[in-house]
């Protein structure tokens, strides 16, 4: 009887908790969906440039599954290459074949060299089938997938943990009366956010500066621009975790309940951080990329990573990183008025 009193218990328990029922039925579902939608996506077809190309040789040419553009001068292939137009390039120079890759991605890399290997082909008993020259305008052979991936994973657990840690430690500022008696005090509300944040920040900053010196000086992560613009990104990113946790940390009355936002905030984030190609994505998840924080941090730690970027082609990213920290500071503040009562 005791045992069956206390089951009954439980279950009216979570029952009554909605958010927990909704955790562990749709949860589970909202992110298998997900990932049947980025798993069932279509093969990825490689952008390429034909250079100069001769017209008999073109003619012989299989230029089936993919995207070809014609280019009448090396200067203007590289040129859309560098804009991320092209994944590569196929060059004719004095009847001698070569390839230039955007080099960046190793998967997008192997593709590309595929599909030039099949469209010639029919060249193959030509005395115009000769062995590709390869060259890369950014990485090299040697790039390997931890670096093409580690800048997506170093901005998505930056994300994630300042995310959790500050969320939890906002919750508990309010589960032991800190908070209230702060909004009970002359501050105003846009001061109190302010000071989380500053109080916060100074410690994801230490943070964020360890963790971007051990990925890069101790893992061996690729490094080609300045270690001052990833540190910047790392900032902003943690910056952004920072004031979205203590923002839905206002909708939780306990940990487990802060924890139940991780496969709403923290999951589909992870579909949009650079982990996967966006161009095979399925297109009923293509279009959220954008109104994710780490969909932008990561290219901008590629760009400087990999790339070797500098301010002028990271600039977009981090401004909209700073617009989304701005957004949830300004919410944060609307948020705390369900708290104060005068």
């Amino acid at each position: 009887m005791r045992v069956t009193a206390l089951f009954i218990r439980i279950l009216r328990q979570i029952v009554r908790d909605k958010r927990t029922l909704a955790l562990l039925i749709f949860a589970p579902i909202l992110v298998l969906s997900m990932l049947y939608l980025v798993f069932d996506g279509e093969d990825y077809i490689p952008n390429v440039g034909l250079v100069a190309v001769p017209d008999p040789v073109q003619s012989q040419l299989d230029l089936e599954n993919s995207n070809i553009e014609y280019y009448e001068t090396e200067k203007a292939a590289k040129k859309a290459l560098s804009a991320g137009k092209l994944d590569g390039y196929l060059l004719f120079e004095n009847q001698v074949p070569s390839v230039v890759l955007e080099g960046s991605d190793p998967s997008v890399n192997a593709s590309v060299m595929k599909w030039i290997q099949e469209a010639m082909k029919p060249l193959q008993k030509s005395s115009l089938q000769q062995e590709l020259d390869i060259d890369y305008v950014f990485g090299s052979d040697e790039l390997g997938q931890f670096d093409y991936y580690g800048p997506a994973l170093l901005g998505y657990f930056v994300f994630f943990f300042v995310f959790l840690i500050a969320g939890v430690s906002f919750l508990r500022e309010r589960t032991t009366g800190t908070l209230e008696r702060l909004l009970s005090s002359p501050l105003r509300k846009w001061e109190i956010v302010m000071g989380y944040v500053i109080g916060f920040g100074i410690f994801i900053m230490i943070q964020a500066a360890i963790i971007t010196w051990y990925s890069i000086y101790v893992l061996d992560m690729v490094m080609e621009g300045s270690f001052g613009f990833v540190l910047l990104i790392t900032l902003l990113v943690s910056l952004t975790a920072l004031t979205l946790g203590t923002l839905l940390s206002a909708y939780a009355n306990n940990e487990l309940q802060m924890i139940q936002f991780i496969p709403l905030v923290i999951v589909p984030q992870l579909f949009f951080s650079g982990l996967f190609n966006l161009d095979t994505i399925s297109d009923w998840l293509s279009w959220i990329g954008p109104f994710m924080p780490l969909y932008y941090a990561t290219e901008a730690l590629r760009n400087v990573m990999i790339r070797g970027y500098g301010w002028d082609m990271i600039d977009q990213d981090l401004l909209i990183l700073a617009a989304f920290s701005a957004l949830f500071m300004l919410l944060n503040i609307l948020a705390l008025r369900k708290y104060r009562k005068i």
